[in-house]
């Protein structure tokens, strides 16, 4: 299992505009994705739901996780969404 840390970089964190394009990118990547805060569960990347429940506001660090192929760059793709500025653009 593949497996990378995010640092939350939207200024309003992953509410929003920053967790639609951030699903969207999930779905499109074809691989399933979880998101998780330190000492949360793993939720489902690819839910707008799961997203806002997770309360990642900017500055916070998430573990990102995914199994199969296309899971390495996958995760490295939305990582660098995650630490992108998404509200300045």
């Amino acid at each position: 299992m593949a497996q990378r840390q995010a640092t939350i970089a939207s200024s309003s964190g992953l509410h929003a505009r920053p967790a639609k394009l951030f699903v969207k990118a999930v779905q499109e990547s074809g691989v399933p994705v979880t998101i998780a805060v330190e000492g949360g569960p793993d939720l489902n990347a690819g839910s707008i739901l799961s997203l806002m429940g997770l309360g990642a506001s900017h500055g916070t660090v998430v573990t990102l996780k995914a199994e199969g192929e296309g899971a390495e760059k996958a995760l490295d793709d939305l990582v660098a969404l995650l630490e992108t500025d998404l509200d300045a653009e």
